[in-house]
């Protein structure tokens, strides 16, 4: 039985028992291993990755960083965003989601004024599970409410939306008259139309194909705050969630370049022939090859420990009694510094595999291209460019990056 199907369906008393930091981290390592082994065969079909969504709910990962008090893992975003690392070596895709979720979910929490609304979402969410995805694409504003009667009705389109067909609950954004309107809503409601569109060459389990409202009901219970102007300043805590989605991006990247790595050097150890001029009779004892390993590894490393500092530093931010927007500035451009890092580690890696393992390594079979094709598909989101200038101008300039949802 593998590692998915085992962690499917838990027994009654599993379920009922909050899992330690330790057995968390150990349900992540298992599922990474089975999506490596299913890797090859996963990306080719490209399907919504229902039950790998399944067994991160029943191994409790779903809900690793909410209160224990309420079922709970009760781990910080440090732990987070190392679980996300974790899923991306055995899939990038899965990576990216748990991370999405984690993003999502927990934005809600300090993002609503009201605590005890707070405080039921969080609770549904652990008691059920749920996964959350979110249509709240900046560039593509496509969305609009309108008022009918005691409510609203939802009607728009948005281009891409991850997780769309196997998300439980989804932050939205949309126009309502001249203002911004953000909510939360279950996707099971009438109206909500999950499109099977999502054909881009990487990040092919994603789920990231368009979505359509069509009269989608909204009530006043499912603002997560009363609308806003679209010049109003954004709260400071609320904007936290653009550093820790930048990180998610980082961590996942870093995850898919491990996952590569550790993947060509099992080819390597079983299959590559040494070359024939080399004067060794095992590629594992080639010095150009191992050259090579010991600076992947100790870029992936490095990559790794600046994504951990940059955590604890937007987490130590974030937690902070009346964070100023100078601290959160400057929490932003350490996840800054690290997705700018994360992107071109991971897309040289991702690229330089082949060459520790030779030519019989690109058969399509084993669809090692895979690991480059996602990271290549997702470090495109925002061009990285653009964060490596925001970083550059607050080392030149001291001046901290302005507040968006790509910022």
């Amino acid at each position: 039985m593998s590692p998915l199907h085992a962690l499917r369906k838990p027994a009654a008393s599993d379920a009922a028992s909050v899992p330690s930091r330790d057995q968390l981290f150990a349900r992540a390592e298992a599922l990474a291993a089975d999506l490596t082994a299913r890797g090859a065969e996963l990306d080719r079909d490209g399907q919504p990755p229902s039950a790998e969504i399944a067994a991160l709910k029943a191994g409790g990962l779903l809900n690793a960083l909410h209160d224990p008090k309420i079922g709970g893992g009760g781990l910080g975003w440090v732990d987070g965003l190392r679980l996300t690392r974790i899923l991306a070596r055995g899939e990038s895709s899965i990576g990216q989601l748990l991370g999405y979720h984690y993003v999502n979910s927990q934005y809600v929490l300090w993002a609503v004024a009201d605590a005890d609304k707070a405080r039921r979402i969080a609770q549904e969410t652990v008691e059920k599970s749920l996964y959350w995805g979110a249509a709240v694409n900046p560039r593509d504003p496509g969305l609009t409410l309108t008022r009918e009667g005691d409510h609203f009705r939802l009607n728009g389109r948005k281009s891409f939306s991850t997780g769309a067909r196997i998300s439980d609950w989804i932050n939205v954004g949309a126009t309502l008259d001249d203002r911004i309107a953000q909510f939360a809503v279950p996707t099971d409601r009438a109206g909500y139309i999950a499109h099977d569109d999502w054909d881009n060459i990487g990040q092919r389990l994603s789920d990231s194909g368009s979505v359509e409202f069509r009269d989608f009901p909204v009530y006043e219970s499912d603002f997560l705050f009363a609308p806003t102007a679209p010049d109003a300043p954004a709260d400071v805590r609320a904007s936290f969630n653009t550093p820790l989605i930048q990180l998610v991006f980082a961590n996942f990247y870093i995850g898919t370049a491990e996952g590569a790595l550790d993947t060509a050097l099992d080819y390597v150890r079983t299959t590559t022939r040494p070359w024939i001029t080399s004067g060794v009779e095992r590629a594992a004892d080639d010095p150009h090859i191992l050259e090579r390993v010991g600076e992947f590894r100790a870029s992936l490393r490095a990559a790794a420990a600046l994504a951990d500092v940059a955590a604890e530093a937007v987490e130590t931010a974030l937690v902070r009694p009346g964070v100023t927007a100078r601290e959160r500035g400057e929490a932003a451009i350490a996840a800054y510094e690290s997705k700018v890092n994360a992107t071109h580690v991971s897309l040289e890696i991702t690229s330089r595999i082949f060459e520790l393992m030779g030519a019989r390594a690109t058969a399509g079979r084993h669809r090692f291209d895979r690991y480059w094709r996602n990271v290549r598909t997702h470090t495109l989101h925002d061009p990285v460019f653009y964060k490596a200038r925001e970083v550059g101008d607050f080392a030149l300039n001291d001046r901290i990056p302005p507040v968006s949802l790509y910022s």
